[in-house]
């Protein structure tokens, strides 16, 4: 059946001339609009950069690498992990931040870097919640209080009864000023009226070399990077940071069993620069999710002793930033810490 335009073009020459053309006009806006569309949902079109700001061997950099081969397969892209690490973690979340807001450059970070940084550093070089967008929480990663074989101790108990008979005179080993795990320090002396002494580091690796080679006695570290010193018996695990007591490390004691309402995990995450667009943002969300519902990842990362988040989205995500921002700016206020 023909329509009335097409029966006057049929007639007319010069209606047949307009008919035509407001189908080739038609016709070119569904191409246009088809182009438009597929052009969308071709992220990603090339490959992608995941920003870990931490040292290679860290926790962050052994989760960030597990993670990103499986999203590459989910994505159909490369995803390539590259350490900027230095300042605590602010050089690589800096370089995240000034990245073009195309979904190409993600960030790979922890509560540590994020949440604390900010409260720590007068100048960190970035907004933890004006520049970035939340993707994904991944997990969490308590922090394990390790001791020399040396120390006759078993137990936090056992620390706590010799640093009441010599206050002041047993050391603790950090990563540096103000970082969790020298702020996990400070949580146990105030909770535990101790006066452990701090000895500040440049990373959590010479800090658990010195405690490896019997230099200082004590250290908090993360179980991704302590857990095979402790299989090995070359440090002796008294405790884990987090609330209760880790799969990974059934038989060790969480640290509220011996100071009530202790608790300080770390918790690792995905970001990407803020203003990249929602169709975007949409995509990797998708597949971040199919990610981590992936068994072989998730058995991979709690064999390294990864407590994986249940799905949480975005908002959520962004919620939890923002609590950790303000509980650990609190402690490092009462803690004196400050980095120019």
């Amino acid at each position: 059946m023909f329509s009335f335009s097409q029966a006057l073009a049929r007639k007319n020459p010069v209606h047949r001339r307009r008919f035509l053309n407001r189908t080739l006009l038609s016709g070119l806006g569904l191409v246009l609009a088809w182009g438009g569309a597929h052009a969308q949902s071709a992220y990603p079109q090339r490959p992608i950069l995941m920003v870990v700001p931490q040292a290679a061997g860290g926790t962050n950099d052994i989760v960030g690498r597990l993670v990103s081969q499986k999203l590459s397969e989910v994505l159909g892209s490369p995803v390539a992990v590259e350490n900027r690490p230095g300042a605590g973690g602010n050089i690589g979340t800096q370089f995240a931040a000034k990245a073009p807001k195309d979904g190409y450059t993600l960030l790979m970070t922890i509560s540590s870097s994020q949440a604390i940084n900010p409260a720590l550093y007068k100048t960190p070089g970035f907004d933890p919640v004006k520049d970035f967008k939340p993707v994904a929480l991944i997990g969490s990663v308590p922090n394990v209080l390790l001791a020399n074989p040396s120390f006759a101790g078993k137990t936090v108990q056992d620390l706590i009864t010799a640093a009441k008979a010599k206050p002041g005179q047993l050391q603790y080993a950090s990563a540096g000023n103000g970082t969790l795990n020298h702020l996990l320090g400070e949580m146990l002396n105030s909770m535990a009226s101790i006066q452990l002494q701090h000895v500040p580091y440049k990373g959590v690796a010479p800090a658990m070399n010195d405690v490896l080679g019997g230099q200082l006695p004590f250290v908090f570290a993360s179980l991704p990077a302590s857990l095979s010193h402790i299989k090995a018996g070359k440090l002796k695990a008294l405790a884990v940071s987090s609330p209760k007591r880790s799969p990974a490390l059934p038989d060790v004691p969480a640290l509220a069993e011996a100071v009530p309402g202790y608790a300080g995990t770390l918790w690792i995450g995905l970001f990407s620069p803020a203003g990249v667009p929602a169709d975007v943002s949409a995509k990797l969300n998708e597949a971040m999710a199919k990610t981590l519902a992936a068994k072989d990842l998730r058995d991979k990362l709690e064999q390294q002793g990864v407590e994986l988040a249940a799905p949480t989205t975005p908002e959520q995500f962004a919620a939890l930033l923002n609590d950790d921002i303000v509980r650990w700016g609190q402690i490092v206020k009462s803690s004196g810490a400050s980095i120019d």
